[in-house]
C-alpha cells in the first residue's frame, strides 16, 4: 500500500487534493504594501466588542492601503455553536457599516466564508500532510486521555499529547491502522510535530515587537472525528489560501502560536504576519480587568443597540482605542471624515485599551450634536419602534412638535448635547407631549411663592413674540415680585432680593416642563403655546 492509497483510505470523503485547491484560489493582485485582513468570529456566543474592535482595525488598514478586508465565520467548534450565532455575526457587521469587501453575504473569489463549508479544502491539505508523514491518525478515547493526563499530573510533567506519551500511535503501520479502522474504530488526524519544547521560536509581533516561545513538540488534533478540524488548522490553511498578510486576533492566541508556527512550517508555507490586539479592560476598585462577558454588559454588542448608542460614536470611540493619537487628530479636525485618518500597528496599545463609558457618552453626545433635527427624530423614532413601541407612538403623532424640539439650540457654535443614547429622549423630551408628573424644584422651593410666580407670569408677563422681549417681560415681573432682574446687581447685594431672575426663570421652567435642565425655555414655549402652558400651570396651581 503507498502513502497515497493510505491516506485517500483515511480521507474517503476528500473529493479533491491540495493543488487542485492551491490552483483553484489564485494569488491576489494588489499593489505592493496593500493590506489583505479579515475577523475570523465564532459563533459560539453574543457578539462582542472586540470583534466590532478588530473590525474597525481590519477595515481600516485594508482600505487605506489599497488592499481587502473580509468576514470568515469560523464555525468549526459546532459543539459549542448558539442557534442564530452566524446572523448575529453578520447583522452586527453590517450594522455597523463595516465595510468589508468579501465575505458570507457579500460573496468573493476565495469563497465559502464560512469553514463548515469549507471541509473539504483542509482533508485535502491534511491528507497531504499523511502523504508526507507529518501526520497520523490516533485512535486514543477522552478518557484515555483523561487518565493520561491524571498520570502527566502524578508525575508532576507537562499535559498534553506528546513525545513519549504518542509515541504507541506513532508506531502504528498503515496495516495496524486500516485494521482499525476497518473495524470501525473512530479516529482523529495528529500533527507529527517535529518540534522540541527546549527550543525557542519567535514572531515579529506588528503590534507587540518580538516575542518568543517554546517550539510546539505536542501532537494536536488537526482534524476532528467528525472531519471537522479545529481553528488551529483551519486557520493556517484558510489564510494561506485567502492571501491574508497579517491576521489580526486578540491576544488571547499567544499561547498558540507556536503550533500555527509548527502547523505552517509542516505545510511548506511561509508564516503569516500576526498582530495581536491588547484586551479592552475596565477598571474595578482601583484595578484594571480584561472586560468580562459575564459581568460586563458593554462587552455585548446588542447592549449598544439596545441603549441606542448611535453606530458613529462606537466606531470613533474604537479608534481612540485603537491607536493612540486618533483622539487627538478627531479633536484637531472636526467634521473630517475618518477615512483620512492614517491607522498604524506602531501607535496600538501593547498593553490595554482602558473601556471609558463616559467617553463613549461624550462621543455620542457630540456627534448626535452634529445631524439635523430631523436626522435625530427618525434616529430615535426607529430605535423605539424597536425597544420602546408606546414612545414611537407618541414620535408618529407629534412629528412637527418632536422636530422643532430637537432643533431648539441646534444651530450655534455650541449646539445642545443632552442626548447621548436613544434610550434617553424619552425622559429628555416627555414634557413636550403631556404634562409633568414630578417637578424639579430648586432654589424656590415655598409652594406659595412658587403659586404666586406663576399665576403672575401668566396673568401680566406671558409673551411669546420673540425671546429678547419673552425675556425683558419676565425681569419686568422680578421687579414687581422683589427678585434682581439684574444679575450684577443680585450678586453685588443679595440680601436686598427675595432672589434673581436666574430663580424665577428656572421656577417657570420647572412650573412647564418639570425638569430645571431644558434647552432655551422661550423656543419650549413657543412650540407648547399660550393654551397648553396656560393650561400646565393651571393644573399646577
Amino acid at each position: 500500500m503507498t502513502r497515497e492509497e493510505y491516506a485517500s483510505m483515511l480521507f474517503p470523503n476528500c473529493k479533491h487534493d491540495r493543488a487542485y485547491y492551491e490552483k483553484k484560489y489564485k494569488r491576489r493582485e494588489l499593489p505592493e504594501g496593500a493590506f489583505v485582513t479579515r475577523i475570523g468570529p465564532s459563533p459560539t456566543g453574543f457578539v462582542h466588542i472586540g470583534t466590532l474592535f478588530q473590525s474597525v482595525i481590519a477595515t481600516k488598514l485594508a482600505s487605506q492601503s489599497g488592499g481587502v478586508s473580509y468576514v470568515r465565520i469560523e464555525d468549526t467548534d459546532q459543539k459549542r455553536e448558539i442557534e442564530n450565532g452566524k446572523e448575529a455575526i453578520l447583522k452586527a457587521v453590517s450594522d455597523y457599516d463595516m465595510p468589508f469587501n468579501e465575505g458570507p453575504i457579500i460573496g468573493g473569489d476565495y469563497a465559502p466564508y464560512v469553514q463548515s463549508e469549507r471541509v473539504d479544502i483542509y482533508q485535502a491539505f491534511a491528507k497531504d500532510l499523511i502523504i508526507r508523514d507529518l501526520a497520523y491518525p490516533s485512535f486514543i478515547t477522552e478518557e484515555e486521555l483523561a487518565k493520561l493526563t491524571d498520570e502527566q499530573a502524578r508525575l508532576k510533567q507537562r499535559i498534553g499529547y506528546f513525545g513519549k506519551w504518542a509515541a504507541k500511535e506513532r508506531a502504528y503501520t498503515m496495516e495496524e491502522v486500516m485494521e482499525k479502522v476497518n473495524n470501525g474504530e473512530s479516529y482523529t488526524i495528529r500533527l507529527k510535530s517535529q518540534g522540541d519544547f527546549e527550543n525557542k521560536v519567535f514572531i515579529d509581533d506588528a503590534i507587540k515587537g518580538r516575542i518568543e516561545f517554546p517550539e510546539n513538540d505536542m501532537d494536536s488534533v488537526i482534524i476532528k472525528s467528525n472531519g471537522i478540524p479545529p481553528y488551529h488548522f483551519a486557520h493556517p490553511v484558510d489564510d494561506y489560501l485567502m492571501g491574508t498578510t497579517v491576521v489580526i486576533r486578540g491576544e488571547e492566541w499567544l499561547s498558540s502560536v507556536p503550533l500555527h508556527l509548527e502547523i505552517f512550517k509542516a505545510l511548506g508555507i511561509e508564516p503569516i504576519k500576526y498582530a495581536h490586539t491588547s484586551s479592552i479592560q475596565k477598571e474595578e476598585d482601583g484595578k484594571r480587568r480584561k472586560i468580562s462577558k459575564r459581568k460586563d454588559p458593554e462587552a455585548n454588542v446588542e447592549y449598544y443597540t439596545k441603549m441606542g448608542i448611535p453606530k458613529e460614536a462606537v466606531k470613533v470611540y474604537l479608534l481612540t482605542l485603537a491607536n493612540s493619537n486618533f483622539e487627538e487628530w478627531y479633536l484637531a479636525n472636526p467634521g473630517v471624515s475618518t477615512d483620512e485618518f492614517k491607522m498604524t500597528f506602531e501607535k496600538m496599545s501593547g498593553s490595554g485599551a482602558l473601556f471609558d463609558t463616559e467617553k463613549l457618552n461624550n462621543i455620542a453626545k457630540t456627534f448626535l450634536s452634529t445631524v439635523s433635527a430631523e436626522d435625530l427624530y427618525e434616529r430615535i423614532l426607529n430605535w423605539a419602534r424597536v425597544y420602546d413601541e408606546s414612545f414611537a407612538s407618541i414620535l408618529d403623532s407629534n412629528r412637527d412638535k418632536a422636530i422643532s424640539f430637537l432643533d431648539i439650540e441646534r444651530h450655534g457654535n455650541k449646539p445642545r448635547k443632552d442626548i447621548g443614547m436613544y434610550s434617553e429622549a424619552r425622559d429628555t423630551m416627555m414634557y413636550m407631549f403631556e404634562s409633568p408628573e414630578k417637578y424639579d424644584w430648586q432654589k424656590i422651593t415655598d409652594k406659595n411663592e412658587i403659586a404666586s410666580i406663576l399665576k403672575t407670569y401668566m396673568d401680566k408677563y406671558y409673551d411669546d413674540t420673540d425671546n429678547d422681549a419673552w425675556f425683558s417681560k419676565v425681569k419686568e415681573m422680578c421687579d414687581e415680585l422683589g427678585y434682581a432682574s439684574d444679575m450684577k446687581a443680585y450678586k453685588k447685594n443679595p440680601e436686598e432680593f427675595k432672589g434673581s431672575v436666574a430663580d424665577v426663570s428656572t421656577v417657570i421652567r420647572v412650573g412647564i416642563t418639570g425638569s430645571s435642565r431644558t434647552p432655551n425655555l422661550f423656543d419650549i414655549i413657543k412650540i407648547l403655546g399660550r393654551d397648553e402652558v396656560e393650561k400646565r400651570i393651571n393644573k399646577l396651581l
